[in-house]
């Protein structure tokens, strides 16, 4: 699950984690991805963006055994503008690969990075990845990440960046690139502009099943469910419902790679769940 920067910043308490864990029972969360940034945009973490991690990890370890903590890690990526992280530049690149360390030191079990947008056969970001495993494996930690929802039609990624600057697909072979590259995929399966539970949940299921078709094995895969509420044209609230998101990917599950093991869901995000939404979850994922 992704939780906000508030577990780390002093806004939480340990009364708030008891509280969590409880909430936490029996749901089979067993990864938390807690905002610990945002990076800058040269790459590097200010330790003060994160002054009570050890806490809230030592915290999770007494209340939440077998739970792990990552460091969940991101920026705006510039994309050829003047502002943002650029990927293309080697420094910055190393500078990312050292706050990954820096986070792992402070006690994280893992490092989850989000860098949006970012465009679709990115070399850059990949070999990012390369040097962010080699971290991760050195410390015996995670790498996850963050990825853009899958292109539904073969090369409309392509016809998508034609019109706008930041197109929200990847190609699915591009999306396998990074899996083979993480430890943990976690898609970003919301805010699709889908107006209607049935047609969200069938997008739900077809990206489920482009992302297993592509992850092998050894990376675990998660669905992102949508624990919020809004209603824009991107993110109609009474069609993205967390019911229709598991029905989704229970569906694209079963037709795809019904025996997989690495695979879950991850709800997003903790401080604007509605108690229809961990409803919603155990009745249709947990139950």
């Amino acid at each position: 699950m992704w939780l906000g920067h508030a577990w780390v910043d002093g806004r939480k308490q340990d009364a708030d984690v008891t509280a969590f864990a409880r909430r936490l029972e029996d749901t089979g969360i067993r990864d938390l991805y807690v905002h610990s940034g945002p990076l800058e945009h040269d790459g590097t973490l200010p330790k003060s963006t994160y002054p009570r991690a050890r806490r809230l990890i030592d915290a999770v370890h007494r209340e939440l055994p077998g739970v792990r903590v990552q460091a969940f890690l991101g920026d705006v990526l510039a994309n050829g503008g003047p502002d943002g992280l650029h990927l293309d530049r080697a420094a910055t690149r190393a500078e990312v690969v050292r706050s990954a360390g820096q986070v792992l030191d402070a006690g994280y079990e893992g490092v989850h990075l989000d860098l949006e947008p970012l465009h679709s056969d990115d070399p850059d970001y990949l070999s990012l990845l390369d040097d962010l495993r080699t971290v991760a494996r050195a410390e015996d930690a995670q790498l996850s990440v963050a990825a853009h929802q899958i292109a539904p039609l073969p090369e409309l990624h392509t016809v998508a960046g034609l019109f706008a600057d930041n197109p929200k697909w990847w190609s699915q072979a591009f999306f396998g690139q990074a899996a083979r590259r993480v430890d943990q995929i976690a898609v970003m399966s919301y805010d699709t502009a889908r107006p209607l539970e049935s047609t969200y949940g069938g997008y739900v299921a077809q990206q489920t099943s482009l992302a297993l078709e592509v992850t092998p094995p050894t990376t675990h895969l998660l669905m992102g469910l949508p624990f919020y509420y809004e209603s824009n044209p991107s993110h109609w609230g009474h069609a993205e419902t967390v019911a229709a998101a598991v029905r989704g990917v229970r569906l694209g599950l079963s037709r795809t790679d019904a025996d997989r093991e690495l695979f879950g869901v991850a709800p997003y995000i903790d401080f604007a769940a509605t108690e229809t939404n961990w409803k919603e979850y155990r009745q249709g994922w947990v139950r």
